[in-house]
């Protein structure tokens, strides 16, 4: 699926700290939206905003990774459960985590992603049963 591979192709570019091409395939009006309790949790538009959100992000990290582990589509939504393991610049213990973000598509392009800190919020957002994923 074009979508799966947009996003694994994302996923990748972000590890890699090359941000312009994460967000290649996004929509110009995307929309990333992060919980309040994130560091610069809120809603980002437009290339320029989520490019400059997430270069801010990714900046803080001194080696690590954010890697899909799941893909769940559900309609024009794809539910992707995300493994993170950073080591900060300032900090010497890793942080690691279970999060799970859902990306919505629009012709070929992602419009929007809204990131989760626990995965059952993102299934029930996107209206997939939890028992569909098991």
């Amino acid at each position: 699926m074009r979508e799966t591979e947009t996003l694994i192709n994302a996923y990748a570019a972000l590890n890699r700290n090359d941000i312009s091409a994460m967000v290649k395939e996004f929509d110009p009006e995307i929309q990333w939206i992060e919980p309040a309790e994130f560091p610069g949790g809120t809603t980002h538009r437009g290339h320029a905003d989520v490019k400059a959100h997430l270069s801010r992000a990714r900046e803080t990290w001194a080696e690590g990774s954010c890697e899909p582990e799941r893909f769940i589509v559900a309609g024009d939504k794809i539910v992707v459960f995300d493994r993170v393991r950073v080591r900060l610049k300032h900090e010497t213990e890793w942080r690691e985590g279970a999060l799970a973000s859902v990306y919505t598509f629009r012709n070929g392009k992602v419009i929007e992603v809204r990131v989760f800190a626990e995965r059952q919020q993102a299934l029930e957002w996107a209206g997939v049963e939890a028992s569909a994923v098991n």
